[in-house]
């Protein structure tokens, strides 16, 4: 059952990192012009400051993914924990720094990533059942 708590949680990740990464790459094409493929929206994410405050979110991504590529049913602890850190991370503030501000920043301004964080919270509750 964990497994399939933390397969259910890496999907709503992924939900909420493509709808923050879209939109970002919005207000970016506002500014910078527009980005012509995604191959280049790719090198962007990866390597421009710009998006570079996303980077704990990818590498919670891969941190899941690590635990679910593991030869054995990851122990109730590790997901435990894991999880904790997916709660204390998708906690936007106004008043904040870093992730936290830049991520409530996303949430005033584009409705996708509402509806992503809703359903990321939603299969957090469900996975602490």
């Amino acid at each position: 059952m964990q497994r399939q708590a933390l397969l259910d949680v890496r999907r709503g990740l992924l939900g909420l990192h493509k709808a923050l990464i879209m939109a970002e790459q919005v207000t970016y094409e506002r500014i910078n012009g527009r980005v012509a493929s995604t191959g280049q929206l790719l090198q962007l994410v990866l390597n421009d400051p710009w998006f570079t405050w996303l980077h704990p979110l990818s590498q919670l991504v891969i941190r899941v993914d690590e635990l679910l590529d593991g030869e054995s049913e990851p122990m109730s602890e590790e997901v435990e924990a894991l999880l904790s850190e997916i709660r204390a991370l998708i906690r936007p503030s106004e008043e904040g720094d870093g992730f936290e501000r830049s991520y409530y920043e996303a949430l005033q301004r584009a409705p996708d990533v509402i509806f992503a964080h809703v359903e990321v919270k939603k299969l957090l509750k469900k996975a602490a059942a």
